[in-house]
């Protein structure tokens, strides 16, 4: 009761001084700065399983958009469980025997046990860093594999972009391509989402017969009465740099130290 007493002393005191009183503004503000502090950490930890929640569902979203799978009407998680997540080796391009559910590409890449730092020269989609290990997902029809989604990204003109990139059974058809976060200039760079530039991606080749990689963003509009045509993709109008970045994430991806020899490897199985 003395204790409870003098605590009481002490906020009357307190507010009994002047407003502008140094030691009663200290105070205060440090009383506000706790409770805040207090406020804010309560409030993330009972909201981190609902943005984690949140993230997965946006992600599954994406992938089903990619692969045209997305509705209005269906239920995500009902038509994400066609889709079976796989991890490989992006040395080999072999699958790797982990947890596939559990594993988070974007925090081993940070991770230098779990990734490998890029030369220069190898690192044309300005990542820094790439993970040892990558994540796939099989779109499945029984034990048939009908698309496959691979994650890309890379860094445009102001941000890294974030999206995935599906491939059809040949494993060289493309059949989407969906960002689903940047920071691209509006109008311009930001066109990356226009559907009608997204739709060119459909049904464009990344090899050719000899298995190189070609496609590429290019300058201006495609010709499609010229030679390899089926390679190329619009360049973004008044977006120059952000359609090389495009186009260079997408050759780093596909390429010989990403995704290239699990590609080459789907490919050769396929042939058989």
């Amino acid at each position: 009761m003395a204790e409870n007493n003098q605590n009481q002393g002490f906020i009357g005191k307190l507010l009994s001084l002047p407003n502008d009183n140094p030691k009663k503004t200290i105070i205060i503000a440090i009383l506000l700065c706790l409770v805040c502090s207090i406020l804010v950490s309560t409030s993330a930890v009972v909201l981190k399983p609902l943005q984690v929640a949140n993230k997965e569902a946006d992600i599954k979203k994406n992938i089903l958009a990619v692969t045209g799978l997305l509705t209005d009407k269906g239920d995500i998680d009902t038509l994400f469980a066609q889709f079976e997540k796989k991890v490989i080796d992006l040395e080999t391009g072999h699958y790797a025997d982990i947890d596939a559910g559990s594993y988070d590409q974007r925090k081993a890449a940070a991770d230098p046990t779990q990734s490998i730092k890029l030369m220069s020269e190898q690192d044309i989609a300005g990542i820094g860093r790439r993970a040892k290990l990558a994540s796939v997902y099989l779109l499945k029809e029984g034990d048939t594999i009908k698309q496959v989604v691979l994650p890309i990204h890379g860094y445009g003109l102001w941000s890294t972009l974030y999206g995935f990139m599906a491939f059809d059974a040949d494993f060289n058809t493309i059949g989407g391509l969906q960002f689903y976060a940047h920071a691209e200039t509006p109008g311009l760079g930001g066109e990356v989402d226009n559907p009608k530039w997204r739709q060119q991606w459909q049904g464009k080749k990344a090899f050719d017969e000899s298995g190189e990689l070609k496609i590429k963003v290019i300058r201006g509009h495609v010709d499609y009465k010229v030679a390899g045509a089926e390679h190329q993709v619009d360049g973004l109008s008044g977006a120059t740099l952000t359609s090389q970045g495009v186009s260079n994430l997408v050759n780093y991806w596909l390429g010989d130290h990403a995704f290239g020899p699990y590609l080459k490897n789907m490919r050769s199985a396929v042939e058989k």
